[in-house]
């Protein structure tokens, strides 16, 4: 990093306090946004589901909402509001995470008007210690143990440093190495070949700070390409933002070398949401743009290379696809009975939660993890107060949890980490009966489901002894990567031999817009020829 001596020497003479918070949030958010797919790419199984820095974004965003208009200056009074707002907006298991750090230093600035390095210390051990608490099996080689390293670099210079800028660089360094120490943390990341994307979520947090206070610029990111099978460009609208009528999808090869940092450059005059992607000589650029920029990125790429292939989607007509899918019909609670909220990544898996009873829907899933007031406002206007809520995905149930202690309803969270295991769940439901009972019911009942899930390598790796190639058909079991396949139909029936389907009495498929639905009736044919004993 460039240092402007004088700058920093004048900011290391100012109190730090609660406006100067708010101009080091913005700069993380800022920093953050910017290396945003660099963190997304650091997805770990070869599967479509790089949304940390997504989650961690969208988590810091709504700390920044909730005091972008706050004029206090009170340290205090500004870091209790972050906290509010991150708790609120916390997304996935990193941002729940992250909101937790936030909480920490919260606390541990209480009733402090400015920041002095004594303070400073103090804010980042609570932040440690709230991170772990929240947290049943804290896993070392994550963001966990990037935030603890950050703490016991800054108690290290207790009583040696002059300043808190002082502190911030110790701390930043320290989180950069402990990013690169996760691999031999944690064997998973090791096996893929990269460093855990929450703790670099959280570097790049730390790191942005610090560049506001060195004054360096926000808004080049550290160039990185991920492979184009990674790229995920089907997630749920939830909103379309100003400017944002088209999405702009180039397939090209260069003309000659991709000067990344121009080309990014350029794409950020027309447009938003920008996504590279690369695969065996071929870029893949994903843009969104306003009605009159929807052609400016093709014309500007036929002048670099050659393009191959374009796509392009009204943005604002998916969204009203998305509302009119909204439209289903849930059950009607009477009060004092239990009300059921689910997650649910489509409106045809909605539309199955709907006719099994649930009382409302949170839309989410795989790279689309819904926040905490997400769910909190699923069930706050419900007529109850007895309330079971089903994630339907491991990275959304601390979301869930932080719903749960942030509402004065009565409410259990059913750890489901699949849709089956949910729509098994539901098979338990009794609305009149006792909600610890229904509950544990439903817990019970998620040990008799297995869940397979097929899609394509978005990388090449190993993991577990299990081999696969960007690009092949991989299969899940239970979350866990369990075979490659040629093909659609040989990685379903592998993975129905590999779960022991003969032993069981159901199997139940569901298929993605990609797929035909005459393809889907093909495999399922297949299945019920082998398996003559299985209902399909």
């Amino acid at each position: 990093m460039g240092m402007d001596i004088a700058r920093i020497e004048t900011l290391r003479k100012r109190p730090v306090d609660g406006q100067s918070l708010k101009r080091l949030l913005d700069a993380g958010l800022a920093w953050l946004r910017t290396n945003k797919e660099t963190v997304n790419a650091l997805n770990v199984f070869p599967v479509p589901d790089g949304d940390t820095g997504t989650n961690m974004v969208l988590t810091l965003q709504a700390a920044w909402n909730e005091i972008k208009d706050a004029g206090t200056r009170n340290l205090g009074e500004m870091a209790a509001a972050i906290s509010k707002g991150a708790l609120m907006g916390a997304r996935g298991n990193s941002g729940v995470i992250t909101s937790q750090i936030l909480r920490g230093f919260s606390r541990g600035v209480h009733e402090k008007a400015t920041l002095d390095v004594e303070t400073l210390v103090k804010a980042f051990g609570e932040a440690r210690d709230t991170a772990y608490k929240g947290v049943v099996r804290p896993v070392e080689g994550t963001i966990l143990t990037v935030i603890k390293e950050v703490a016991l670099a800054a108690e290290s210079v207790l009583g040696s440093a002059k300043d808190a800028v002082e502190v911030l660089e110790i701390v930043v360094k320290a989180a950069d190495e402990a990013v690169k120490r996760t691999p031999e943390q944690l064997p998973v990341l090791k096996q893929a070949g990269v460093v855990d994307s929450g703790g670099k979520g959280l570097f790049f947090i730390l790191e942005g700070m610090l560049r506001h206070v060195y004054g360096e610029s926000l808004e080049t990111p550290t160039m990185t390409v991920q492979p184009m099978s990674a790229m995920n460009l089907q997630g749920a609208l939830e909103e379309v933002e100003e400017g944002q009528d088209y999405e702009v999808v180039v397939d090209f090869v260069p003309t000659g070398e991709l000067d990344l940092g121009s080309f990014y450059g350029r794409l950020e005059e027309m447009g938003t949401s920008i996504q590279v992607g690369e695969g065996e000589g071929m870029y893949r650029m994903h843009i969104h743009v306003p009605t009159e920029n929807r052609y400016l990125p093709i014309d500007y790429i036929m002048g670099i290379g050659t393009v191959t292939k374009v796509a392009m989607e009204n943005l604002l007509a998916q969204m009203d696809d998305i509302q009119k899918s909204k439209q289903i019909q849930f059950n009607a609670v009477e009060p004092g009975q239990i009300a059921v909220v689910t997650v649910s990544p489509g409106a045809g898996i909605s539309r199955i939660f709907a006719s099994l009873g649930v009382a409302a829907v949170v839309a989410g899933g795989q790279s689309m993890n819904p926040s905490t007031q997400d769910i909190l406002s699923s069930f706050e206007n419900l007529p109850t107060d007895r309330i079971i809520i089903l994630p339907n995905n491991k990275n959304i149930i601390l979301a869930a949890n932080q719903a749960k202690e942030v509402t004065v309803k009565q409410v259990s969270v059913v750890p489901t980490r699949t849709v089956p295991q949910g729509l098994t769940a539901m098979l338990s439901l009794v609305p009149d009966g006792d909600l610890d009972a229904v509950a544990g019911k439903m817990t019970k009942a998620l040990d008799s489901v297995k869940t397979g899930e097929v899609t394509v390598a978005t990388r090449t790796v190993e993991i577990d002894g299990v081999s696969v190639k960007e690009g092949q058909v991989i299969a899940l079991l239970d979350g866990k990567l369990a075979l490659a396949a040629e093909s659609v139909e040989q990685g379903v029936m592998d993975l129905l031999e590999k779960a022991g389907a003969a032993s069981h009495e159901l199997v139940t498929l569901f298929f993605g817009e990609e797929m035909q639905h005459a393809e889907a009736n093909r495999i399922k044919d297949v299945i019920s020829g082998k398996y003559s004993n299985l209902e399909v």
